[in-house]
């Protein structure tokens, strides 16, 4: 399914990178989207190995354009690596919806691994007391935090700016 996504990047600036290159460092701000196409790139938080990436088409930098924060964590090549480049990211999800439903249901993955994680744990330790207890607010907070802000975006919400 990754590889599908690189039919859009056609046209894209492409950047090679050499192994211990940082494509985006944890608690930056930017507004760019790298989708590799060959080699491999691994997500750190703090030191601390959570994944190599190496499937073409992986995206990296949605998180933080889609929330508008800061990357959560940092991506540096550790294989000699070519990746393409979006400068505008919100704009190139805007304008190509298959991209971000691609992303949207990447994101619904991590999330589904990441509870049933939660969950499996919570099992495992639900005889005993202590930290482990909090593992209720972490899976009540997965489940039930939605943005409280919705707005339509038409004339009708007076909040927006036509």
């Amino acid at each position: 399914m990754s590889e599908s996504i690189l039919r859009f990047c056609d046209g894209l600036p492409e950047r090679q990178t050499a192994v211990g290159e940082v494509l985006l460092e944890k608690g930056t701000f930017g507004n760019k989207l790298y989708l590799l196409a060959e080699g491999a790139l691994e997500v750190s938080d703090d030191g601390i190995q959570i994944a190599v990436q190496d499937e073409p088409g992986a995206i990296f930098g949605e998180m933080a354009v889609l929330l508008g924060v800061p990357h959560t964590a940092t991506v540096t090549a550790c294989a000699p690596s070519r990746v393409y480049v979006v400068d505008d990211a919100a704009g190139f999800l805007r304008d190509n919806p298959q991209i971000t439903l691609f992303v949207a249901e990447l994101l619904a993955r991590r999330l589904q691994h990441v509870t049933g994680y939660l969950v499996d744990v919570k099992r495992q330790f639900a005889d005993q007391d202590g930290h482990f207890g909090i593992l209720d607010e972490v899976l009540s907070s997965l489940l039930h935090q939605q943005q409280q802000e919705c707005s339509p975006g038409s004339e009708r919400d007076p909040d927006t700016k036509l």
